[in-house]
């Protein structure tokens, strides 16, 4: 396996740092590392193909995630750097290959969820559900590497192409009823894996958005455009404009960029907010352009809650704050309570089940000194004397779980638990 120096010196100093709380610290030596030691492969190509953790495919949403939180310390680390250049690369070929996919095999093995999904996927695909936030997280994990490290070897022309593409297939997905061939249909488990109407899903009006068939948690949306993903593709966007100025000096691409970048931000604005009676102004997680919303958050990344993560609003925005207060509260109807958590969970696991990627979120998010020691007790409480972190879990009984694989989970949780060594380390006594 691959050494990184830099991964174990944090470690070493995260250690020193928590040896107040050991049992903190020992969770942060299994979980930070999680991905690099068990999902990463370097291929020949000089590609790196990562896996989800117990699902042998890569998810171009949890191979961005997974590796986010090494970006920071891959200055001082050509070994990291070679593997994220790898990373950034081999997403560039899949959405090339593929860019209605969300998860691809590391050859063309035909492996995958996909077998009897109509219409068929190509051999390199996994599962091909078209998810927006899918085609923002690979330009995420892209624009935070390049302002990172400077590197010029990872902005070559399959990047290049692949931003183009991207901006291809929103400008497409923009007008999906009038203009996308894009179908999805699955008779085989329950209705959240398949769209409804041949596949096509239900009928939007057109806002400005990028209509998305399915949600971060791989279920359906009920209603085409996904709030949350819009903002990420806003976010994400205006990363793709500095690329194309400074970097590929492409004044079309960063042109176009700009353009739907207004048409999404107008939409979310003008389409995307609702007047609660109970929090005034807040998000909706998604609408149709009709008029219909659907007020929820889910605990997959983007979510409502990850609005200051993402690079959207900041943490103060009011309204981002009305929608924070619904979100978590029983308002939000998968926002579960138990003894041992709170949090918000998921349509995509069992009823009343807690995800520790929304709690480690929630302190990503949170202002508050006591809301956060609360959300580390919870996720130093919660893993079933596991030590690493899960999928979801039950609030009052942490054995019944989830995932006990899942390496995105993870390295969120290492990320906040170095937010808090660096910047709230009073918090920690």
């Amino acid at each position: 396996m691959t050494h990184y120096q830099s991964v174990d010196s944090l470690i070493q100093t995260i250690r020193q740092k928590l040896e107040h709380r050991p049992h903190l610290a020992q969770m942060f030596a299994q979980c930070f590392p999680n991905t690099l030691e068990t999902t990463v492969e370097e291929l020949d190509d000089s590609t790196t193909f990562v896996i989800t953790g117990d699902i042998p495919a890569m998810w171009l949403r949890d191979s961005s995630a997974q590796v986010n939180p090494y970006i920071k310390l891959a200055n001082e680390d050509t070994n990291l750097q070679r593997m994220l250049r790898g990373v950034i690369r081999r997403q560039a070929s899949y959405i090339l290959k593929d860019p209605y996919a969300n998860a691809f095999n590391r050859e063309a093995n035909n492996n995958g969820f996909h077998k009897a999904d109509l219409p068929p996927a190509g051999h390199w695909v996994w599962e091909r559900k078209f998810e927006l936030d899918s085609l923002c997280y690979p330009v995420k994990l892209l624009y935070t590497y390049w302002k990172t490290t400077n590197d010029p070897q990872v902005c070559d022309d399959l990047v290049h192409t692949m931003l183009w593409q991207i901006i291809k297939i929103m400008k497409i997905e923009q007008e999906h009823d009038s203009r996308s061939e894009y179908r999805f249909i699955r008779n085989v488990g329950p209705a959240t894996d398949t769209l409804p109407f041949e596949g096509k899903g239900t009928r939007t009006n057109f806002t400005g958005m990028v209509w998305s068939g399915f949600r971060p948690s791989d279920d359906a949306c009920t209603f085409g455009y996904l709030v949350p993903a819009n903002m990420f593709a806003v976010v994400i966007l205006g990363y793709m404009i500095e690329l194309a100025n400074k970097v590929y000096h492409d004044s079309e691409l960063a042109l176009q960029a700009e353009s739907l970048r207004k048409d999404i931000e107008h939409g979310i604005q003008t389409y995307g907010i609702v007047n609660h009676p109970r929090f005034g102004r807040i998000y909706a997680y998604e609408t149709d352009g009709y008029g219909n919303y659907n007020l929820m958050d889910d605990a997959n990344v983007p979510s409502l809650l990850s609005i200051p993560y993402l690079g959207y609003r900041p943490v103060d925005d009011p309204i981002y704050q009305n929608t924070r207060r619904f979100i978590l509260s029983k308002e939000n109807p998968y926002y579960f309570e138990g003894k041992l958590a709170r949090g918000i969970g998921s349509p995509h696991t069992e009823h009343g089940f807690i995800w520790h990627i929304a709690l480690s979120m929630q302190g990503l998010t949170s202002t508050s000194a006591e809301e956060r020691k609360e959300l580390l007790h919870m996720l130093e409480t919660t893993t079933a004397d596991t030590d690493y972190m899960h999928e979801s879990f039950h609030p009052d009984d942490p054995s019944r779980f989830s995932r006990a694989w899942f390496a995105w989970a993870n390295s969120l949780f290492g990320e906040f638990v170095h937010m808090m060594v660096e910047e709230h380390p009073e918090e920690l006594f």
